[in-house]
């Protein structure tokens, strides 16, 4: 395609998306407010950076960045940890931690995402092997279906309500936090006092809400994800009521220390600096998405969600139907990344996959899903999902690089 018809397609795609871009800025800006009182009030300083070693006792730097996520949360407590490696841990640790042999899970969302089927059904570790047994209230259309989940209810008393945020690499929209809120108002009016668990992968800062704020009762996520802002070199957390964080850093520590000690040599300057670039960077983020959204519609794609609806989180797919050209766009994504651009990716076996899986993630932290990035499972209908930008003129880059090759 030629460099001006290029350029009058993005142009004319960004005149049209005014509107939406002020809704983000909106969106940013409220969570910026929320994320900067979560400082204030806990009186971050110099000090809390510092690194430490050995037991980590007394870690002032560890123990107010567990009140500053709580607060930004609105939580009683956090456990936020370089020792949580990715999401799928994080969403793990919270599972393993809080239930117990005879309890009973119900997934209001349909399956998980791929990599936590083994959590759930696997060998030894999985909740199976624990004696915790997982249901599934299955999507209906790709939307949460409320009656089946009242007709679960009239024969089941689950321990936890399980809800996954993000579509994962499903063929549905991502859930907002008003229609979390409403699964939330369902199961307690159904008479269920358990605990309501959300994965909250990237979609934090994605709304002026987080789960937290309306109903749930624990939520986990990767600090190489929205909530780090592309600065956080690894890490995850979990929040929630009191009583759930005690079991989540009795479990990833032991029972007898907790959250009481762990070092961190390397110092938290990255993880508090990452916390508060979170709000604009998930803005950069989304407008991304959204322009990258309205292009491909425009060339006839389908993409999930539609040009011009507002995203409940910083992942968009795009319908190839077509195996090379699913693969043609992930290189072209890594092309333009500032780390391994020389990169020609190729689809391979990939730890948690049951699919070959493809991946562009030339970034400053290995697998930062913040940082523009592009994956998708070698199935059909050959979805591609892209993610992240830490700069929206990365991502115009991008959309520029994609459709040459188109």
């Amino acid at each position: 395609m030629e460099t001006q018809k290029i350029e009058n397609i993005i142009s004319n795609a960004e005149e049209r998306l005014q509107t939406q871009f002020k809704a983000l800025d909106k969106i940013s800006l409220k969570c910026q407010e929320k994320v900067l009182s979560a400082f204030q009030k806990n009186r971050i300083a110099l000090r809390h950076f510092n690194p430490t070693t050995g037991y980590g006792s007394d870690d002032e730097g560890r123990d107010a960045l567990k009140r500053v996520y709580a607060d930004v949360f609105r939580t009683d407590g956090a456990c936020v940890s370089p020792s949580i490696v990715s999401g799928t841990h994080a969403i793990a640790l919270a599972l393993l931690s809080v239930l117990d042999r005879g309890d009973r899970v119900v997934s209001v969302t349909g399956l998980p995402y791929d990599t936590l089927q083994g959590v759930i059904d696997g060998d030894k570790f999985s909740l199976k092997s624990m004696g915790v047994a997982f249901d599934l209230v299955e999507l209906k259309n790709g939307k949460v279906d409320y009656d089946g989940i009242k007709d679960y209810f009239k024969n089941n008393k689950p321990t936890m309500v399980y809800i996954q945020r993000s579509r994962g690499y499903e063929e549905r929209e991502s859930l907002s936090v008003y229609e979390i809120k409403k699964i939330c108002d369902l199961v307690r009016s159904l008479g269920f006092d358990g605990c309501v668990f959300t994965d909250n992968c990237y979609g934090e800062f994605v709304e002026e809400a987080e789960p937290t704020e309306v109903g749930v009762d624990l939520v986990a996520g990767s600090l190489i994800k929205n909530v780090g802002g592309g600065i956080a070199p690894c890490g995850g957390y979990v929040a929630g009521k009191s009583k759930y964080i005690d079991m989540v850093e009795a479990r990833l520590t032991c029972v007898t220390i907790a959250g009481e000690i762990g070092a961190n040599p390397a110092g938290y300057q990255y993880y508090y600096q990452g916390l508060f670039m979170a709000p604009h960077v998930v803005n950069q983020a989304l407008r991304c998405n959204m322009l990258i959204g309205v292009v491909m519609s425009d060339l006839g794609y389908e993409t999930i969600p539609k040009a011009y609806d507002m995203p409940f989180d910083i992942t968009r797919s795009v319908k190839f139907n077509d195996e090379k050209k699913l693969v043609d766009f992930i290189q072209s994504v890594q092309k333009v990344s500032p780390v391994d651009s020389y990169v020609t990716t190729m689809p391979s076996e990939m730890a948690g996959y049951t699919d070959k899986v493809v991946m562009a993630a030339g970034c400053f932290v290995q697998g930062s899903s913040i940082e523009l990035s592009a994956d998708a499972p070698i199935r059909p209908p050959y979805n591609a999902y892209i993610q992240g930008g830490l700069t929206y003129e990365h991502g115009k880059i991008a959309v520029k690089e994609i459709l040459k090759n188109l």
